[in-house]
């Protein structure tokens, strides 16, 4: 091993030396903050240099910023911008080179300019803007119509905000004595969560679509910094596409954020949306009543016109009705000319008929008569041909056992006695 030994401390410290001597002066760097901590007063940098292509990281560096000098920075920066710094946002630091033995190299901040972060901002929200634009969705929520009776709000809101507060009383307590029914969807307002909070609120409200007629999203005042979460292209979207009319009432007069430029109505106060409402309901309750007394106008109009229409139909009645009546009184001879003449043909018509029908009934009726009588006769023949008493009479005889005619030996046993009759009378015996 050749060359003199040195501690760590002493190789340090050289290095320390040879940064001071090379990089004397103070660089102004354009950056991106990674990270941001305050601890003990001072400011703790993370800053880091993205591929404008990819968006990946290709530098990163630590800085610092010392108490006394971050004070005045940090109070002149949200001066100027009206927003703190944060994580995101670009911004151009004025460095110099550090190393310390003991904690390594690390750049000091001495300024950031303000007017920097200015344009960077106001550059983000022109590149939300014309991405909406690209996307076609700039004017969608302007373009659908407020019911004419925009009573049923849904409310987007801190519900502790002053504002939230002020915009209910309002409309209760309005003038005309309309009714408005409102209901909060609570969300954060101010800070990083406004965006997805917001967002959330949104999408409870989509699942009662049919309950409301418009949506109000108020924040009721509030720094300026915090309108940096209205600035946010995923909120944008949504309020833009949308399906009810959202009216911003954000609380900030200087500032116009996007979420202001696509709502449907921009106001500058939770209470100026309540006096919009109350106004527009009046207005159309205006209508209403002029629409109502221009349509008892013409109905007065109308019925005066029937009035003189029907007075002179009245006039010319009479004398219709009376060519009328000729005319339908010699309608009515000719009708009843017809029937009888039709009436006396059909009593022709019948009685010769029923003539036809008697003759023939006579002679159907004679036939059968004679047909029965042979009938009759025959009939009769063939009775008296039957007749026990002619069989009698050739000399037969008829025995009788307890009323039956005995037709063989074997209906009658010994001892009975039988009745046998003749031509001229009957006699009794007894069967041995």
């Amino acid at each position: 091993m050749t060359g003199r030994k040195m501690t760590l401390f002493e190789l340090n410290s050289i290095l320390s030396d040879v940064i001071e001597r090379g990089m004397p002066g103070d660089y102004w760097v354009e950056a991106e903050i990674a990270e941001l901590r305050e601890v003990g007063g001072h400011c703790y940098l993370e800053l880091i240099e993205k591929d404008k292509k990819t968006n990946t990281p290709i530098a990163k560096a630590s800085a610092k910023c010392w108490r006394t000098q971050w004070a005045l920075v940090k109070s002149f920066f949200m001066q100027a911008v009206q927003k703190p710094l944060a994580n995101g946002m670009k911004v151009l630091v004025k460095v110099y080179p550090q190393f310390h033995p003991n904690y390594g190299f690390s750049w000091i901040v001495n300024d950031i300019d303000p007017a920097y972060s200015l344009g960077d901002m106001a550059l983000k929200r022109q590149q939300i803007i014309a991405q909406l634009k690209e996307e076609g969705v700039f004017d969608a929520n302007k373009e659908l119509d407020l019911p004419l009776f925009t009573q049923r709000i849904a409310v987007v809101s801190s519900a502790n905000a002053a504002g939230y507060g002020d915009f209910c009383n309002h409309l209760s307590e309005n003038e005309f004595g309309y009714a408005f029914l409102t209901s909060l969807f609570p969300a954060v307002m101010q800070g990083e969560g406004v965006e997805q909070s917001i967002i959330e609120a949104l999408n409870a409200i989509f699942d009662r679509l049919d309950e409301f007629d418009c949506v109000v999203i108020t924040r009721g005042g509030g720094a300026t910094s915090d309108l940096s979460g209205f600035d946010a292209i995923e909120l944008a979207r949504n309020v833009a596409n949308f399906p009810l009319p959202v009216i911003t009432a954000i609380g900030h007069d200087r500032d116009e954020s996007v979420l202001d430029m696509i709502s449907n109505v921009r106001v500058k106060t939770p209470t100026a949306a309540a006096a919009f409402l109350i106004d527009r309901l009046h207005h159309v309750d205006a209508r209403v009543d002029d629409l109502g007394s221009r349509i008892t106008k013409v109905v007065e109009h109308r019925i005066q016109n029937e009035k003189m229409r029907i007075q002179h139909l009245s006039v010319r009645i009479p004398s219709l009705f009376s060519v009328v009546k000729m005319t339908q009184e010699a309608r009515l001879r000719q009708t009843l000319h017809v029937i009888e003449t039709r009436i006396s043909r059909k009593i022709q018509g019948e009685t010769h008929r029923l003539d036809s029908f008697h003759e023939h009934l006579l002679h159907l009726t004679s036939e059968k008569v004679h047909k029965e009588k042979y009938r009759i006769e025959i009939l009769s023949q063939k009775i008296d041909a039957q007749d026990p008493q002619r069989i009698l009479d050739r000399g037969y005889s008829i025995t009788f056992s307890q009323g039956k005619a005995v037709t063989s030996s074997s209906l009658v046993k010994p001892g009975t006695v039988v009745e046998t009759r003749l031509k001229d009378g009957s006699f009794t015996s007894e069967v041995k």
